[in-house]
């Protein structure tokens, strides 16, 4: 009798890469729809995000006589920054924005970051609100330094949206909060790219 061998069939298994997406700063349209509220702004936003990625940055010097003097721009005299709050729960959306060392001169990953940011508050969607620009740094240097480096940087952004997109910089508050407000707590000097950041937030219209 002849033995019948049923052939085995071997499929092969095909091992392909999936697309993997980086973490990184939103897009336009996911700015837009975090800092587009979707209730009632006076009472607390109900969007936001908080993205960050590591950036490069370096213990900070000794701040100039100028540099200090700029601290106080756009606040009442004597105010520091961390008091000139903004509203509690409001939109609100954190981006990494990198600046070269020690300065408020934006790199040219910063401003592919920064054409998101305009084209986004340039936008119909959110034509009609104000928005405070926060510049914060980690605790690495001085906190009167960081507070003024954190200053110069967020008026490099509305100064840079303001004139590229034509959005108008009334609607737009720069302040520096140094080391205040902390994404990640952490002691004096310690180096934490997820606190140099720049966070968005809406005031309302």
């Amino acid at each position: 009798m002849r033995s019948l061998i049923a052939p085995i069939v071997l499929a092969p298994l095909v091992f392909g890469s999936l697309p993997v997406f980086a973490q990184g700063n939103p897009s336009a349209d996911q700015i837009i729809n975090s800092l587009r509220p979707s209730g009632n702004l006076a009472a607390g936003g109900t969007r936001g995000i908080r993205l960050t990625a590591p950036s490069a940055d370096a213990a900070a010097p000794t701040p100039s006589p100028a540099q200090s003097s700029r601290v106080a721009a756009g606040r009442p005299a004597g105010m520091p920054a961390s008091t000139a709050s903004a509203p509690s729960g409001a939109p609100t959306v954190n981006l990494t924005v990198n600046f070269a060392t020690g300065s408020a001169q934006l790199t040219p990953e910063a401003i592919h970051t920064l054409n998101e940011l305009g084209r986004a508050l340039a936008s119909k969607d959110l034509a009609t609100y104000r928005f405070r620009i926060e510049g914060h740094t980690d605790t690495v240097g001085s906190r009167d330094y960081n507070r003024t480096l954190s200053e110069r940087r967020a008026e490099a952004v509305v100064d840079y949206v303001a004139k590229t997109y034509g959005v108008d910089p009334q609607r737009l508050q720069a302040v520096g909060m140094g080391d205040d407000g902390l994404l990640v707590a952490t002691p004096p000097q310690t180096p934490e790219p997820r606190n140099r950041r720049v966070q968005v937030i809406n005031l309302g219209a």
